[in-house]
């Protein structure tokens, strides 16, 4: 299994999913027990890609199990990336949420927006250092890459490069994910410009890409079922994420585009999950961190989730993590500046709107 340098499978919902009965709704509430952590409640803001759609994800066996070992329901509210960093700004002076998932560079967003308080999970130590905050603001609990997919019905040869992608039999059949809202989406910009050497010759090709787009997505999950059934024949999405959903849509192919002439590349896109400052019920979200980090939890990410461990001592041997290993195989592993993606980060979105006429 190639190793992750650095810092997501369900439709994405602006609501909240209660995974318990009786939990629906979406707050917490501001009293005293509240305060202290008494109360028997996790909130969680996740970007999507964890949950099943039938109950079967790794967030689905990990959060009953951490209820049945503590006794702390879990509220679960889901959405894209952007899109859940947003909600926190927006919840800053009455906040919600105890912990938040979600991809970079949004997880650096949100700790620039003062949204994360630094806290060292149990088995942290255990993640490599490029995979989590030096100051303890965050760290990876799912390790995961950057991907494409197709349907392998209608098009069962994958594309190998970008260039492919602008003949017309893609002209409608195309789409990937909005950047700056959706992590993947975003993902899509870091990744050609990587490719195609820097920001004006990227933009350069999305513009032209764009005429084979579909359109705006904000959540990248929704665009695997189309895939699936032949609506789309190629969009942008995730290892894990895609991996997963492909057990139960069979059309779905996973796959890595290169520059033409170059070999196929990735980077990783971590699930980092960090405790969220002023948080209604810190204490639990500090034994949610735990628990998400444990070994216990560790050994489900492959078997259950489809994505790779984010901690180093523990090594699959299930299946999955063979097949995996197999997918990743050839597929050179390329280390974003994060630091920069940060800073430029609204500077690059622009230029693509600005390219595309988004």
């Amino acid at each position: 299994m190639p190793s992750n340098k650095y810092p997501r499978l369900t439709a994405a919902v602006t609501g909240c999913l209660a995974l318990t009965t009786g939990l629906t709704a979406c707050g917490g509430s501001s009293n005293a027990a509240d305060s202290k952590g008494a109360e028997k409640v996790v909130t969680v803001y996740s970007a999507d890609g964890l949950k099943g759609d039938k109950g079967d994800g790794w967030y689905d066996k990990v959060f009953a199990a951490f209820t049945k070992k503590t006794g702390i329901e879990v509220k679960y509210v889901e959405g894209g990336s952007g899109e859940m960093v947003q909600r926190a700004v927006r919840e800053k002076s009455n906040t919600q949420a105890d912990v938040l998932i979600t991809l970079p560079p949004f997880i650096q967003q949100a700790d620039g927006k003062g949204l994360l308080q630094a806290y060292k999970p149990q088995g942290s130590d255990q993640v490599k250092g490029g995979d989590k905050a030096t100051d303890s603001k965050w760290t990876s609990v799912v390790n995961n890459y950057f991907g494409f997919v197709h349907n392998k019905k209608e098009l069962p040869e994958a594309p190998k490069t970008w260039e492919e992608l602008l003949d017309g039999r893609f002209k409608g059949k195309l789409q990937y994910s909005t950047p700056g809202v959706a992590g993947d989406g975003t993902a899509v910009l870091i990744k050609a410009m990587h490719d195609f050497g820097g920001k004006e010759p990227a933009m350069e090709y999305l513009k032209k890409l764009q005429a084979n787009n579909v359109g705006p997505s904000s959540s990248t999950s929704k665009l695997a079922p189309k895939t699936d059934k032949g609506e789309l024949l190629v969009a942008n999405g995730d290892v894990q994420m895609n991996f997963a959903q492909s057990k139960s849509m069979p059309n779905l192919g996973i796959w890595f585009p290169a520059k033409d002439g170059g070999k196929p590349t990735s980077f990783a896109l971590p699930y980092a999950a960090g405790l969220v400052d002023k948080a209604p019920h810190t204490e639990n979200g500090k034994k949610l961190l735990d628990y998400l980090l444990s070994e216990d939890a560790q050994k489900l990410v492959s078997e259950v989730g489809g994505g790779f461990p984010a901690r180093s001592d523990v090594k699959p041997t299930d299946a999955n993590a063979v097949e995996l290993t197999k997918l990743m195989t050839g597929v050179e592993i390329f280390e974003p500046d994060w630091a920069d993606i940060d800073k430029n980060l609204t500077a690059y979105v622009d230029a693509w709107k600005s390219a595309t006429g988004s």
